[in-house]
């Protein structure tokens, strides 16, 4: 992917400078971090644990001494030229094919723990678009993760990580985000998680979409990223991750789609390019 030196973003919220009283969170004995990386590969919600962690250390993060490593900064220069790119992408479809204007969110970098109106963020528990406030929280850590533990190596898996999570603020702009959590709310938990799925499902495909213009409009494409980012949609699928932690994949619990089902709709967004066709809700097959 080509990046370096071109346009960032000004919608950077950028809290790395700031640090936790006390050091390393403990709870019973082992490292939070550890805590939610198990709980990630089994499927489990701790966000109840991180926010009374938080609430015991006096709530959202205070200003420290952290200091960011080269790595730290040419990782944040990388999501903010990416978030550019979905500034741009989506800016000219909103115009162009919706005759709307696009509002573009903005994106948090923290490190370890910060709050939001959602939850307690965490690297460990991977980026989200939280709708209350409008905004990305994400860890650049998370993509060591995601390279090293899921192995889904390379920039446009990252890359790929950011405009999924932009989609979902095209689906809050479009109205389809809180249609759908409405409809979570007053369903039971099965099919609550069938419409995360659909949720989920539907940013990948505009996730191909914004790949497809990244690539004809904006040129930053080189060989081998759709191969990163179709990898990236692999190994994060529900199936893989219970398979990967041992367990036997139990469609039920499902919140973001299998592998197969990721993987066809970032195919789809991008051989078609087409918002129209990423109506995941009204498939009859995922």
């Amino acid at each position: 992917m080509r990046w370096r030196g071109r346009r960032q973003s000004n919608n950077i919220e950028d809290r790395r400078r700031m640090g936790r009283r006390g050091g390393t969170v403990q709870v019973g004995g082992l490292g939070l971090v550890a805590i939610v990386v198990i709980a990630y590969f089994l499927g489990v919600d701790v966000t109840p644990v991180l926010n009374e962690v938080s609430r015991q250390q006096g709530g959202g993060a205070v200003q420290g001494n952290t200091r960011l490593t080269e790595a730290d900064v040419q990782a944040g220069e990388f999501v903010s030229v990416t978030l550019a790119d979905t500034e741009e992408i989506w800016g000219r479809i909103f115009r162009v094919e919706l005759g709307r204007t696009y509002d573009p969110p903005t994106l948090v970098l923290f490190k370890g723990l910060t709050q939001s109106p959602c939850a307690t963020a965490s690297a460990a528990t991977g980026p989200f678009y939280c709708p209350a406030d409008r905004k990305i929280y994400l860890d650049t850590d998370f993509f060591v993760t995601l390279g090293r533990q899921l192995g889904a190596q390379g920039d446009f898996a990252a890359a790929y990580v950011i405009a999924h999570e932009v989609a979902h603020h095209v689906q809050d702009e479009l109205g389809i985000l809180g249609q759908a959590n409405a409809a979570r709310q007053s369903a039971g938990q099965t099919a609550s998680n069938a419409i995360s799925v659909r949720i989920e499902l539907q940013a990948d495909c505009l996730s191909g979409i914004w790949a497809r213009h990244a690539e004809s409009v904006l040129g930053t494409i080189e060989d081998g990223d759709l191969s990163e980012a179709l990898n990236a949609a692999r190994k994060i699928g529900d199936d893989t991750l219970q398979r990967n932690a041992g367990r036997q994949p139990m469609p039920h619990t499902f919140t973001h789609g299998t592998s197969d089902q990721r993987e066809r709709w970032f195919e789809r967004g991008y051989q078609t390019g087409n918002v129209g066709d990423c109506d995941t809700f009204g498939a009859t097959r995922l």
